[in-house]
């Protein structure tokens, strides 16, 4: 057994906890698995956190001091962004380094890139951390579940979102209310863009779909919408017809291609999706022997997400310490499958408009939907805080996409429709099983 060095860069809130993690478990992974980790550098912007950590004597501000290090068998990336986080990707692999990584942003977007100059320099690349944090779903696709073509995932995968909907669903506040508060407990970032407009579950969804499905998916292939338009008011009528509306980031292997996409989405409550509440993340995997699995956890925070990048650490030191080979990473997957273009999903769909309190509204909407192909399963009316005003619920069957955004703009021209107010999907789940065996 010899010691297993690594570099770790960024010590914010994850690469914090890594740090704190090896002090802490260091005899532990000695005691049981053989490994002796050695954080060798560290660095950061500036030296605070590195003195709050005991690791002042190894700390940098130069990340290139860990790329080059002679000494350091691992690096873990833990910067984000895609620069200088590409270079230090890039340098590490020429010092015949492997890195670990929570990026998914980068990973989401660029890792054909870095995947093949990786397996050109004989080292690997891991990623647990880069999807849905503490969750071990990566591993369970690249090994666990490698004995099914994976058919669907599906799953909540940004923790602010959720956090946001849930307590909007709870207590029947605004949107707007509910994430100045989460900003203020530190739910949401200052800027939360990433998050709320779906960006962050669209490059977890790109790498998870990558894997599980054996193709290129890249984050700009995923259609992104996020939930600054979900009102209180549409969680109520959601919860009347009996569905929860959540962000889902799912991927389904289709015969015409993959259908990769993030937006706000009606399942049934009683789904097991619907009862993950709160900051928590839960990933759906449905593959055509195991049939549905779940794995639910945290997607983010110091501890959660440490806990997958130690993992990954392990693995390869596992081997490095005991003088086992390392298989360098895999050429990259190609763009094998299709992309489905949003425009041919097929599904029901939610729609709410504000339109004029007069007689012949309800016949005038329900016939632009009529010639554009929508039929409507339920209709709601409800009387608006404005006296001039009213608000129509269409509750559609199964319609096309582009007939719904031909509707959408059909129904905005009219002059008593005020305003198409929201559009939101509903999920066929029975759908996510196609092509499963018979249990």
């Amino acid at each position: 057994m010899r010691s297993v060095n690594i570099g770790i860069i960024g010590l914010g809130t994850v690469g914090g906890g890594v740090v704190r993690l090896i002090q802490r478990h260091h005899d532990d992974y000695v005691e049981h698995y053989g490994i002796d980790l050695q954080i060798k550098r560290a660095c950061s912007r500036n030296d605070a956190e590195a003195k709050n950590l005991g690791i002042a004597d190894i700390f940098t501000t130069n990340w290139q001091d860990v790329t080059s290090d002679p000494t350091i068998d691992i690096v873990i990336e833990l910067i984000g962004g895609e620069h200088p986080a590409t270079e230090i990707f890039e340098d590490s692999f020429a010092h015949g380094k492997h890195v670990v990584s929570a990026n998914k942003a980068l990973l989401g977007r660029h890792v054909e890139h870095l995947a093949k100059l990786a397996n050109s320099h004989g080292v690997q690349i891991k990623c647990e951390a880069a999807a849905a944090g503490g969750i071990p779903v990566v591993s369970a696709l690249e090994h666990d579940l490698v004995g099914n073509e994976i058919l669907t995932i599906a799953g909540i995968m940004n923790g602010t979102t959720n956090y946001i909907l849930s307590r909007m669903a709870n207590e029947g506040l605004g949107f707007d209310e509910v994430l100045a508060d989460a900003q203020r407990l530190g739910y949401a970032e200052a800027d939360p863009t990433a998050d709320v407009d779906g960006f962050d579950a669209a490059s977890k969804i790109a790498i998870l779909a990558s894997i599980g499905f054996r193709t290129r998916v890249n984050t700009d292939d995923v259609f992104m919408q996020g939930i600054r338009n979900v009102s209180a008011t549409d969680i109520e009528m959601a919860r009347q017809f009996g569905y929860a509306i959540k962000l889902l980031a799912i991927a389904r292997n289709t015969e015409s291609g993959v259908d990769v996409r993030v937006h706000p989405t009606m399942i049934p409550a009683t789904h097991q999706l619907a009862s993950v509440s709160g900051a928590m993340n839960a990933v759906f995997i449905v593959g055509d022997a195991v049939g549905e699995t779940m794995f639910y956890g945290a997607g983010a925070g110091s501890f959660p997400t440490a806990s997958a990048v130690v993992g990954d650490v392990m693995s390869l030191a596992d081997h490095i310490a005991h003088g086992k080979e390392i298989i360098p990473e895999s050429e990259p997957f190609g763009h094998n499958l299709a992309i489905r273009d949003i425009a041919d999903l097929e599904t029901r769909y939610y729609i709410r408009l504000t339109v004029a309190d007069k007689l012949g509204v309800l016949a005038e909407t329900t016939k632009v939907l009529a010639n554009d192909n929508i039929s409507i399963s339920d209709i709601n009316q409800t009387k608006s805080e404005d006296n001039e005003a009213c608000t129509l619920i269409y509750m559609t069957h199964a319609a096309k996409e582009s007939d719904i955004e031909k509707a959408r703009a059909d129904l905005e021209a009219l002059d008593s429709v005020k305003a198409v107010s929201s559009v939101i999907r509903i999920e066929n789940i029975e759908a996510w099983n196609e092509g499963a065996f018979d249990n």
